[in-house]
């Protein structure tokens, strides 16, 4: 029973982490300035068209050119030259998947569960990020387990159950909102008035 509503809260978990993974695409060390940097890097525009939809292939490969011959021409200026593209890019990703975009944020602001999910990616294995995502729901139930035995023994015992029951029901409840929505990529940060999503 136990693992059956670990496996349940795990699923829900990882729709959280989901969705705060798209909040990560607008970091200078996420994934789409990444694939950026591989490109100008190469001069070969293919590995960001990914990043943008079929109608933005052309003004990107046009800032993509734009920002290769900027980079020829003045080499001093070639970080603001990528900074310029990184941006430009990341602004039309977003914007193909319905976000707004208030500029591109420093590296290392990505979350930690969020930067988990990438590395299980990189390593394809996701056995660290189960770890991870099932931490904080396994610790609230093994604390509503421990104090369930005690519950009716006295008033603070009984307290302390309440207090690790409601703290658990609450966490679920928080997995089960986040899961049960099915709009696109967006859905969680727009709602919360976040902008800082993929």
């Amino acid at each position: 029973m136990k693992n059956l509503i670990l496996g349940i809260f795990f699923i829900s978990a990882f729709l959280i982490a989901s969705n705060n993974a798209y909040a990560h695409c607008d970091t200078l060390d996420g994934p789409v300035v990444k694939d950026a940097k591989i490109a100008l890097e190469n001069k070969d525009v293919t590995p960001v068209l990914k990043w943008v939809k079929k109608d933005n292939e052309k003004e990107i490969k046009e800032a993509f050119d734009k920002t290769l011959a900027e980079i020829k021409q003045n080499p001093n200026e070639k970080e603001a030259a990528e900074m310029k593209f990184f941006s430009d890019l990341v602004q039309i990703h977003r914007a193909g998947e319905g976000a707004s975009f208030e500029g591109l944020k420093p590296a290392g602001e990505v979350e930690p569960i969020v930067k988990a999910a990438d590395e299980a990616i990189v390593e394809g294995s996701i056995g660290d990020l189960n770890k991870k995502i099932t931490e904080g729901t396994e610790e609230r139930f093994n604390r509503v387990m421990a104090t369930i035995k005690h519950k009716d023994e006295s008033v603070e015992a009984g307290r302390e159950y309440v207090e690790a029951y409601v703290d658990f029901m609450h966490y679920v409840e928080k997995l089960y909102s986040v899961a049960s929505k099915s709009a696109g990529h967006h859905e969680h940060e727009e709602e919360s008035g976040e902008h800082h999503g993929n």
